[in-house]
């Protein structure tokens, strides 16, 4: 049995958690990144490696440059480049991805993503070089695996848009995040209605299998009728997946350096998008993902769908993101297996983002065989992962398949996952548990409550850059 802290206290925690706003912290992974602390001594990546089942990886690369630094981003990302610190960039990453094939040795992608920041951000023979990267460097098998680009209004030109469909990208995701331009002034982001729909009808036409917009609700000056604006105006151009997104306000962001206030209408806002997206035919994957089943590949992290014109030569590995390995390049990427979690240090400040990216363009070649910082996850560690993972999306936590991984029971590992079902947040049938209505829109509440007391007393401790 995994011992965890008391299930009595988790309860009581729960119960707390769910009576105050369901935006406390964004939960999209496990464990955090602000739980990420220096290894002493550094860990050689060709041994973690070795042990590790390398048939189905997830390729990422990560590109840290954007055109403006919007007032609710926390990613690693900078505005202050030019094409010669690009270069460098770019040249460190090929530096990388030559050191990292020799630690993998025989393996396989199943998966591959470039985001960021914003890739089409890069000048295209740089954008040429990272597809170069991940096909010729690192032996992914782009005519045979799902692959997705971020890309930005501003960023995806006509020529981008080709080279990438030149190279078998079939999932294309756009930060769009309100149709209303008053709003998205607010967030000190500056795009136009006919600069984004212009954007749109070049990658519809551009013939990419899958197109994601992102919305944000709970921006300022923001109301309930003109968020469902924002998601009418985005179903006019038919995305296979829609991702909404409530808006949280983070140190050292242009918003969180405010002393704005604005009503509270997440909840609302979120309740009342659902309805059109349902009605139109999409499947809540996620509590913030929604697909169009009929239309596209799907999610990063699941399978292509069987009735997407779009396939897949067969067999192709198919990415369980529970179970398989991660290899991320870049500055700001992560990597995971299935015991360490690892990347470079995380900063969300100018200054300390400049730090990290010159200290990584100066990163001497052997040092890419070690990694320097991260997490390491223990027996109880990896069964909290896999547990909020599957929770958090339409799949569920199946006991079979949790079983065969970890040969023991959920249930007696985790006895206050019961509580769930108490608080109408989860329903149990024989062979899987799978989150409410209710439940989904709590989902980062829940998220947050399965961490474990270790990671939230790293987060607690975490000095953000």
């Amino acid at each position: 049995m995994i011992k965890t802290e008391n299930p009595q206290s988790k309860i009581q925690n729960l119960k707390s958690k769910i009576s105050q706003s369901p935006y406390q912290a964004y939960v999209y992974s496990y464990p955090h990144k602000t739980a990420y602390r220096p290894f002493t001594p550094p860990i050689y990546l060709p041994e973690l490696w070795t042990q590790q089942d390398r048939q189905a990886l997830f390729l990422y690369i990560h590109i840290p440059f954007c055109e403006m630094r919007c007032g609710f981003c926390n990613l690693f990302t900078t505005v202050s480049h030019n094409e010669d610190f690009i270069s460098q960039y770019v040249r460190t990453l090929q530096r990388q991805a030559q050191r990292m094939k020799a630690v993998l040795g025989d393996a396989s992608f199943a998966r591959f993503a470039i985001g960021g920041g914003t890739p089409t951000q890069l000048p295209i023979q740089h954008l040429a070089t990272i597809l170069d990267i991940a096909e010729n460097t690192m032996g992914a098998k782009l005519q045979e695996i799902p692959i997705s680009v971020e890309v930005s209004p501003e960023t995806a030109t006509e020529e981008k848009l080709k080279l990438l469909r030149s190279h078998s990208v079939d999932r294309v995701s756009i930060g769009v995040q309100s149709f209303i331009e008053s709003e998205v002034l607010a967030t000190q982001r500056r795009q136009s209605n006919t600069q984004v729909e212009a954007a749109l009808t070049r990658i519809k036409q551009a013939g990419f299998p899958t197109l994601n917009i992102d919305l944000i609700y709970g921006l300022p000056g923001q109301t309930v009728n003109t968020w469902l604006q924002s998601i009418h105006s985005a179903l006019r151009f038919q995305p296979e997946e829609i991702y909404l997104y409530p808006l949280y306000v983070r140190p050292l962001t242009g918003l969180g350096r405010t002393d704005k206030e604005w009503d509270d209408i997440r909840l609302a806002c979120y309740r009342e998008g659902r309805s059109p997206l349902l009605s139109e035919g999409y499947t809540q994957v996620s509590m913030r993902m929604f697909r169009r089943v009929e239309g596209g590949q799907g999610s990063n992290f699941s399978p292509p769908s069987p009735h997407t014109p779009h396939t897949f030569p067969s067999p192709s590995p198919v990415y369980c993101c529970q179970a398989d390995g991660m290899i991320g390049l870049g500055c700001g990427a992560r990597s995971y297996t299935n015991t360490l979690h690892y990347s470079n240090e995380y900063a969300v400040g100018a200054k300390g983002i400049s730090e990290i990216l010159q200290a990584y363009i100066q990163t001497p070649d052997e040092l890419f065989e070690y990694a320097h910082y991260g997490f390491q996850l223990d027996a109880e560690e990896q069964r909290r992962r896999y547990i909020l993972l599957s929770l958090l999306s339409d799949e569920g936590l199946n006991f079979v398949n949790y079983r065969q991984r970890f040969a023991s029971e959920v249930n007696a590992d985790f006895p206050e996952l019961a509580e769930l079902l108490s608080l109408n947040l989860a329903i149990k049938d024989e062979d899987s548990l799978h989150l409410t209505e209710f439940g989904i829109e709590r989902s980062d509440t829940i998220g947050a409550w399965l961490f474990s007391e270790k990671v939230q007393e790293l987060m607690q401790g975490y000095e953000l850059k």
